[in-house]
């Protein structure tokens, strides 16, 4: 396990395929690639970047994301979502997040991470349910 720090960077790569379009998962009509769908990818490429750095029994959990999505994907095209860590402040994580298709840049913005206790975060969600 190496070092969190500034600067470290990780992707996620995908082929936009049916279940990644707005029409079918009703964030719009078009047979394109969701925004919903870049922001959860932008997302993982952000916890997936910084969890080997990460104690066993931590994560990290989304708290804001400030992104735009300037470009459609058809289905087909591959995708590539890139998160870097530039700042750390204690607990919480700020990450510049971009993604691209193969005819360039098509969306990004800012992410907001938290670091977190799995175990204590898990129990936390659970105790909302009613008994």
């Amino acid at each position: 396990m190496g070092h969190l720090q500034e600067g470290i960077t990780g992707s996620v790569e995908f082929i936009v395929d049916d279940e990644h379009t707005a029409k079918e998962i009703g964030s719009g009509s078009l047979e394109v690639l969701a925004t919903p769908v870049m922001i959860s990818m932008l997302e993982k490429a952000a916890w997936t970047t910084v969890q080997p750095y990460l104690a066993e029994n931590c994560t990290t959990v989304g708290s804001q994301i400030n992104v735009s999505h300037e470009s459609p994907t058809p289905i087909g095209m591959k995708v590539e979502c890139i998160a870097k860590l530039v700042a750390i402040d204690e607990r919480k994580l700020i990450f510049e997040v971009d993604a691209y298709d193969e005819k360039g840049h098509i969306g990004g913005g800012t992410h907001e991470r938290y670091i977190v206790y799995t175990d204590r975060f898990q129990a936390k969600a659970l105790s909302k349910i009613s008994k």
